[in-house]
């Protein structure tokens, strides 16, 4: 059965409600995230419910893990915005289900080892990079910039790595080099016996590639069938896996209009939605 993943939601329910019905139609049943639950945006109980209930595992996002401890080097709006979910999971009236929520959050972990095809293909999950977990981006700038960040990085990659973190989806290889999923056949990026690879799956509640729909993929293991993409193209999946990325519109308005209806969320978390920025 393949497998969902996302990332980075930040408590923007319109966005996730999307995306877990997209995924039911598709008839995928495991679902697992890479953190960043909450922070930024307007319903984080409701997505850290909604988490609970649909995956498998997630997480601990920089922003998951500045809410339950300390929003440490964080912008002004970012750690504003964790003052004040912590204060809406403080508001939670029913006594177990707010000891529910924050006992799912303590319960997060920080790095998590799948694998593909009976064990073949070994798949280590983080919300940042392998080196530092919860909170080191991997630029695709870094191609070009910071060759030896990558080099190093991938060194704790023993053949595939998913990661979120940046928001950016797309997969970097130990060339090293970078693809954007336009760049991709059908959006798919098969695996191969030849080069390790960290995909980065994008953002659910916070694109910011300068496409505002939000971001998931889809992980196939050795002779899944792969489904047909928004293009209308069915990706031909290789004989080790590959993974397909997937984007979807929602209801982008009602996002901003909650977030500008909270004081303490500034109103640049709901306009930067439109341009996936």
């Amino acid at each position: 059965m393949p497998t969902a993943v996302v990332s980075d939601i930040h408590a923007n329910l319109e966005a996730l409600q999307t995306v877990l019905a997209d995924i039911k139609s598709r008839g995928i049943t495991r679902v697992v995230c890479l953190g960043d639950i909450i922070g930024y945006g307007p319903d984080p109980l409701a997505c850290v419910d909604l988490v609970k209930q649909h995956c498998e595992w997630s997480l601990m996002g920089n922003h998951d893990f500045g809410v339950l401890y300390e929003p440490t080097n964080f912008n002004p709006g970012a750690e504003s915005a964790a003052f004040w979910t912590r204060e809406a999971f403080d508001a939670e009236p029913n006594e177990a289900r707010r000891r529910e929520r924050y006992e799912f959050l303590g319960r997060l972990r920080v790095r998590i080892v799948d694998s593909l095809g009976n064990g073949r293909v070994p798949v280590l999950n983080v919300h940042g990079s392998p080196r530092r977990p919860i909170n080191e981006y991997i630029f695709p700038d870094d191609v070009q910039t910071a060759p030896d960040k990558l080099s190093t990085i991938f060194e704790r990659v023993q053949r595939v790595c998913f990661v979120g973190h940046t928001h950016v989806p797309g997969v970097f290889t130990d060339e090293p080099d970078f693809y954007p999923p336009g760049e991709l056949t059908a959006s798919t990026y098969n695996f191969s016996d030849s080069e390790k690879a960290i995909i980065n799956v994008g953002s659910v509640g916070q694109p910011r590639d300068f496409d505002p729909r939000a971001s998931y993929v889809i992980v196939y293991a050795p002779g899944e069938q792969g489904q047909p993409g928004a293009s209308g193209e069915t990706p031909n999946i290789g004989p080790i896996g590959g993974v397909q990325f997937i984007r979807l519109p929602y209801d982008v308005e009602s996002t901003a209009r909650k977030i500008k209806a909270i004081p303490q969320l500034s109103d640049w978390l709901g306009d930067r939605l439109f341009e996936g920025r």
